[in-house]
């Protein structure tokens, strides 16, 4: 008997890859029409059809082969997982911090204010009483900084995280510098 290693293992395994490949840039790209990159969309679009029609030609070809739609599959998880991973550690964008709290926020406003970062705080009526609301907009590279301020001087605040996809004005912290969160986005968004 002889067992065919391309069929069984070699072929799957490129239909794997490929599907890595092509998921994981549409991925991507959907994650960066979400944040308006608009550049690099057509780039990733390209490529990601280009690699997934030629392993989808594969698959019709083998349709016998229950090792190629497995490996499909398989490919397609696989993708989905890098591409949120990619984005997730490219941190691209912005993102903007809601703090709601009851308690004073007199030294998280201060230590906010000393990192230069941009705030604006307005009062509101909680289910328990007066509390205080801040809104500040971070870079996704700075996010965790402002996270651990939170925990340190507001540790029983309620805070929620958003994607930011386009703003103008207002002050936003660069390297312990304040900048006009327009040029910011001009620079990233390649505009």
């Amino acid at each position: 008997m002889h067992f065919d290693y391309f069929s069984w293992i070699i072929l799957p395994l490129l239909i794997f890859l490929s599907r890595l490949g092509d998921v994981t840039m549409a991925t991507l790209r959907h994650i960066f029409i979400s944040k308006g990159f608009r550049r690099i969309v057509p780039v990733l679009g390209f490529f990601e059809v280009l690699i997934w029609l030629v392993a989808m030609r594969q698959v019709f070809s083998h349709l016998d082969n229950i090792a190629c739609f497995i490996a499909w599959a398989a490919g397609f998880s696989a993708g989905t997982y890098l591409g949120m991973y990619i984005e997730e550690r490219l941190a691209i964008g912005t993102q903007i911090i809601r703090i709601i709290t009851g308690e004073d926020i007199t030294p998280l406003t201060d230590a906010l204010k000393k990192r230069n970062q941009g705030i604006t705080i307005v009062d509101g009526q909680g289910a328990l009483g007066p509390v205080k609301l801040i809104f500040t907009i971070v870079k996704r590279t700075n996010k965790a900084e402002v996270i651990e301020l939170i925990h340190l001087y507001a540790p029983r605040a309620f805070y929620s995280v958003e994607d930011v996809k386009g703003s103008e004005r207002g002050v936003f912290t660069d390297n312990g510098k304040s900048t006009p969160i327009s040029r910011l986005f001009s620079i990233n968004a390649g505009k």
